[in-house]
């Protein structure tokens, strides 16, 4: 299987329901390092997975749809805890939409799959995998 990962980062404030939570149950911030890894079992007709400056290109607008919100105050996201495994989630499909309306253009038809990978510090970070 070959891959590529492009990154990109955001910033959000949200806070959480539920004691396993502790303190962050109040309102505080987070920054992650988003990762979006894209494979694909063979090389297209050009020998890449798919084109690294689009994959970039969408990775951001995704993330600018989260960047510097406060999630508790998003619609989308009333009433849930935005955890990271959550938020991986949500950035993967996000992303998948996006390349199944063809923003990555023609040659990401043959992609199998997306892993986005949340980094909240570099000792701990969440993803989710799914396929294509």
């Amino acid at each position: 299987m070959f891959s590529i990962t492009v990154r990109d980062h955001i910033m959000i404030a949200h806070s959480f329901r539920g004691e396993v939570f502790g303190p962050a149950q109040r309102l505080h911030g987070a920054t992650f390092l988003v990762d979006a890894t894209f494979r694909r079992e063979q090389l297209d007709e050009d020998n890449i997975v798919v084109d690294i400056g689009l994959a970039t290109q969408e990775l951001g607008a995704v993330v600018s749809e989260l960047n510097y919100r406060n999630l508790d105050n998003e619609p989308d996201f009333a009433g849930v805890n935005t955890s990271t495994e959550f938020l991986a989630k949500v950035i993967a499909d996000r992303l998948a939409e996006r390349i199944h309306k063809g923003a990555l253009g023609e040659g990401a038809k043959g992609l199998a799959g997306l892993t986005v990978s949340l980094h909240e510090s570099h000792i701990a970070w969440a993803s989710y995998e799914r396929a294509l």
